[in-house]
Protein backbone atom coordinates (compact mmCIF):
# COMPACT_ATOMS: atom_id res chain seq x y z
CA UNK A 1 0.00 0.00 0.00
CA UNK A 2 2.77 2.43 0.92
CA UNK A 3 4.42 2.01 -2.49
CA UNK A 4 1.20 2.90 -4.32
CA UNK A 5 0.59 5.97 -2.18
CA UNK A 6 4.20 7.03 -2.64
CA UNK A 7 3.70 6.86 -6.40
CA UNK A 8 0.48 8.88 -6.20
CA UNK A 9 2.31 11.42 -4.06
CA UNK A 10 5.17 11.56 -6.54
CA UNK A 11 2.80 12.38 -9.40
CA UNK A 12 1.00 15.00 -7.32
CA UNK A 13 -1.94 15.41 -9.70
CA UNK A 14 -4.33 12.54 -10.43
CA UNK A 15 -6.49 12.86 -13.56
CA UNK A 16 -10.07 11.97 -12.61
CA UNK A 17 -11.93 10.77 -15.69
CA UNK A 18 -15.24 9.44 -16.94
CA UNK A 19 -15.26 7.14 -20.00
CA UNK A 20 -18.34 6.50 -22.13
CA UNK A 21 -16.69 4.28 -24.74
CA UNK A 22 -14.23 1.51 -23.78
CA UNK A 23 -12.42 2.08 -27.08
CA UNK A 24 -11.27 5.46 -25.77
CA UNK A 25 -9.59 4.03 -22.68
CA UNK A 26 -6.27 2.90 -24.12
CA UNK A 27 -5.65 6.04 -26.23
CA UNK A 28 -6.44 8.13 -23.16
CA UNK A 29 -4.03 6.13 -21.01
CA UNK A 30 -1.28 6.38 -23.64
CA UNK A 31 -1.84 10.14 -23.83
CA UNK A 32 -1.35 10.51 -20.08
CA UNK A 33 1.76 8.33 -20.07
CA UNK A 34 3.31 10.22 -22.98
CA UNK A 35 2.57 13.51 -21.23
CA UNK A 36 4.53 12.41 -18.17
CA UNK A 37 1.52 11.83 -15.92
CA UNK A 38 1.15 8.02 -15.74
CA UNK A 39 -1.68 7.85 -13.23
CA UNK A 40 -5.45 7.80 -13.62
CA UNK A 41 -8.56 7.60 -11.46
CA UNK A 42 -11.15 6.06 -13.77
CA UNK A 43 -14.52 6.60 -12.15
CA UNK A 44 -17.10 3.83 -12.06
CA UNK A 45 -19.87 6.12 -13.29
CA UNK A 46 -20.69 4.57 -16.67
CA UNK A 47 -21.43 1.06 -17.98
CA UNK A 48 -18.16 1.28 -19.92
CA UNK A 49 -15.96 1.90 -16.89
CA UNK A 50 -15.01 -1.65 -15.93
CA UNK A 51 -14.27 -2.71 -19.50
CA UNK A 52 -12.23 0.45 -19.98
CA UNK A 53 -10.31 -0.30 -16.81
CA UNK A 54 -9.58 -3.87 -17.88
CA UNK A 55 -8.28 -2.69 -21.25
CA UNK A 56 -5.97 -0.16 -19.64
CA UNK A 57 -4.67 -2.77 -17.18
CA UNK A 58 -3.93 -5.18 -20.02
CA UNK A 59 -2.51 -2.78 -22.60
CA UNK A 60 -0.98 0.11 -20.65
CA UNK A 61 0.57 -1.52 -17.57
CA UNK A 62 2.95 1.40 -17.02
CA UNK A 63 0.09 3.60 -15.82
CA UNK A 64 -0.94 3.56 -12.15
CA UNK A 65 -4.59 2.57 -12.52
CA UNK A 66 -7.11 3.64 -9.91
CA UNK A 67 -10.83 3.04 -9.65
CA UNK A 68 -12.88 6.03 -8.56
CA UNK A 69 -16.41 6.44 -7.24
CA UNK A 70 -16.22 3.05 -5.51
CA UNK A 71 -19.50 3.00 -3.60
CA UNK A 72 -20.19 -0.67 -2.78
CA UNK A 73 -18.22 -3.82 -2.02
CA UNK A 74 -19.52 -5.24 -5.29
CA UNK A 75 -17.98 -2.35 -7.20
CA UNK A 76 -14.79 -2.80 -5.20
CA UNK A 77 -14.49 -6.46 -6.18
CA UNK A 78 -15.25 -5.66 -9.82
CA UNK A 79 -12.58 -2.98 -9.85
CA UNK A 80 -10.01 -5.35 -8.37
CA UNK A 81 -10.92 -7.99 -10.97
CA UNK A 82 -10.54 -5.37 -13.72
CA UNK A 83 -7.00 -4.59 -12.62
CA UNK A 84 -7.28 -1.53 -10.38
CA UNK A 85 -4.17 -0.88 -8.29
CA UNK A 86 -5.91 1.50 -5.90
CA UNK A 87 -9.43 2.65 -5.12
CA UNK A 88 -11.02 5.98 -4.31
CA UNK A 89 -14.41 6.72 -2.75
CA UNK A 90 -16.20 10.04 -2.25
CA UNK A 91 -17.05 9.06 1.32
CA UNK A 92 -16.23 6.80 4.25
CA UNK A 93 -18.27 3.59 4.42
CA UNK A 94 -17.86 -0.17 4.99
CA UNK A 95 -16.29 -0.27 1.53
CA UNK A 96 -13.11 1.17 3.06
CA UNK A 97 -12.89 -1.70 5.53
CA UNK A 98 -13.51 -4.18 2.72
CA UNK A 99 -10.67 -2.65 0.72
CA UNK A 100 -8.32 -3.00 3.68
CA UNK A 101 -9.36 -6.64 4.08
CA UNK A 102 -8.70 -7.27 0.37
CA UNK A 103 -5.34 -5.51 0.47
CA UNK A 104 -6.28 -2.82 -2.04
CA UNK A 105 -4.72 0.60 -1.36
CA UNK A 106 -7.71 2.84 -0.75
CA UNK A 107 -8.41 6.56 -0.44
CA UNK A 108 -11.74 7.15 1.33
CA UNK A 109 -13.49 10.50 1.30
CA UNK A 110 -13.85 12.65 4.40
CA UNK A 111 -14.90 16.22 5.16
CA UNK A 112 -15.50 16.05 8.93
CA UNK A 113 -13.27 15.21 11.91
CA UNK A 114 -15.38 12.13 12.66
CA UNK A 115 -14.86 10.80 9.14
CA UNK A 116 -11.12 11.40 9.33
CA UNK A 117 -11.02 9.52 12.64
CA UNK A 118 -12.96 6.68 11.05
CA UNK A 119 -10.44 6.43 8.23
CA UNK A 120 -7.49 6.53 10.62
CA UNK A 121 -9.09 3.82 12.72
CA UNK A 122 -8.92 1.57 9.63
CA UNK A 123 -5.25 2.41 9.18
CA UNK A 124 -5.97 4.65 6.17
CA UNK A 125 -3.91 7.83 6.34
CA UNK A 126 -4.41 9.01 2.74
CA UNK A 127 -7.83 10.61 2.53
CA UNK A 128 -9.84 12.31 -0.21
CA UNK A 129 -11.18 15.76 0.67
CA UNK A 130 -14.30 15.97 -1.51
CA UNK A 131 -15.89 18.09 -2.78
CA UNK A 132 -13.08 20.43 -1.87
CA UNK A 133 -14.47 23.56 -3.46
CA UNK A 134 -17.91 23.23 -1.92
CA UNK A 135 -16.49 22.54 1.54
CA UNK A 136 -14.31 25.62 1.81
CA UNK A 137 -11.17 24.58 -0.01
CA UNK A 138 -7.76 25.00 1.53
CA UNK A 139 -9.02 27.13 4.42
CA UNK A 140 -11.31 24.35 5.65
CA UNK A 141 -8.73 21.67 4.95
CA UNK A 142 -6.12 23.53 7.00
CA UNK A 143 -8.50 23.81 9.93
CA UNK A 144 -9.50 20.16 9.57
CA UNK A 145 -5.92 18.98 9.38
CA UNK A 146 -4.73 20.71 12.53
CA UNK A 147 -5.98 18.14 15.06
CA UNK A 148 -4.60 15.30 12.96
CA UNK A 149 -1.10 16.60 12.30
CA UNK A 150 0.52 13.98 14.51
CA UNK A 151 -1.37 11.09 12.91
CA UNK A 152 0.26 11.33 9.51
CA UNK A 153 -3.06 12.02 7.82
CA UNK A 154 -2.68 13.45 4.32
CA UNK A 155 -5.39 14.65 1.96
CA UNK A 156 -6.21 14.62 -1.75
CA UNK A 157 -8.52 17.57 -2.48
CA UNK A 158 -10.82 16.84 -5.42
CA UNK A 159 -13.85 18.62 -6.79
CA UNK A 160 -13.48 22.25 -7.73
CA UNK A 161 -9.70 22.01 -7.99
CA UNK A 162 -8.42 23.72 -11.14
CA UNK A 163 -5.10 24.18 -12.85
CA UNK A 164 -4.95 27.64 -11.32
CA UNK A 165 -5.44 26.40 -7.75
CA UNK A 166 -3.73 23.01 -7.79
CA UNK A 167 -0.33 24.45 -6.91
CA UNK A 168 -1.72 26.26 -3.88
CA UNK A 169 -3.17 23.01 -2.56
CA UNK A 170 0.02 21.08 -3.25
CA UNK A 171 2.08 23.63 -1.35
CA UNK A 172 0.31 22.54 1.85
CA UNK A 173 1.99 19.90 4.00
CA UNK A 174 -1.46 18.37 4.50
CA UNK A 175 -1.86 17.54 0.80
CA UNK A 176 -0.28 14.52 -0.88
CA UNK A 177 -2.02 15.00 -4.24
CA UNK A 178 -4.97 16.67 -5.90
CA UNK A 179 -7.64 15.14 -8.10
CA UNK A 180 -7.85 16.85 -11.47
CA UNK A 181 -11.10 16.64 -13.42
CA UNK A 182 -9.98 19.49 -15.71
CA UNK A 183 -7.24 17.44 -17.37
CA UNK A 184 -9.39 15.05 -19.41
CA UNK A 185 -13.02 16.21 -19.50
CA UNK A 186 -15.52 13.81 -21.01
CA UNK A 187 -16.24 16.07 -23.97
CA UNK A 188 -12.58 15.97 -25.02
CA UNK A 189 -12.38 12.21 -24.52
CA UNK A 190 -15.48 11.66 -26.65
CA UNK A 191 -14.08 14.00 -29.32
CA UNK A 192 -10.65 12.29 -29.21
CA UNK A 193 -8.93 15.59 -28.46
CA UNK A 194 -5.81 13.77 -27.32
CA UNK A 195 -3.50 16.70 -28.06
CA UNK A 196 -5.48 19.03 -25.76
CA UNK A 197 -5.62 16.39 -23.04
CA UNK A 198 -1.92 15.72 -23.42
CA UNK A 199 -1.07 19.41 -23.10
CA UNK A 200 -3.10 19.76 -19.91
CA UNK A 201 -1.63 16.54 -18.54
CA UNK A 202 1.91 17.80 -19.17
CA UNK A 203 1.08 21.07 -17.46
CA UNK A 204 -0.44 19.17 -14.53
CA UNK A 205 2.66 16.97 -14.28
CA UNK A 206 4.76 20.11 -13.98
CA UNK A 207 2.47 21.41 -11.21
CA UNK A 208 2.75 18.12 -9.36
CA UNK A 209 6.53 18.02 -9.65
CA UNK A 210 7.69 21.64 -9.48
CA UNK A 211 11.25 22.27 -10.50
CA UNK A 212 11.54 19.19 -12.71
Amino acid sequence: MNNVMERVTQHGVVPVVVVDNPADAVPLAHTLVEAGLPVIELTLRTPAALQAMAQIAAQVPQILLGAGTVLTTGMLDQAIAAGAKFGVSPGLSPVAKAAVERGLPFIPGAVTPSEVIGALDLGLTHIKFFPAGAYGGLKTLTALGGPFQATGAKFMPTGGVKAETAGEYLASDLVFAVGGTWIAPLADINAHNWDAIGQRAAQAAAIGRPGT
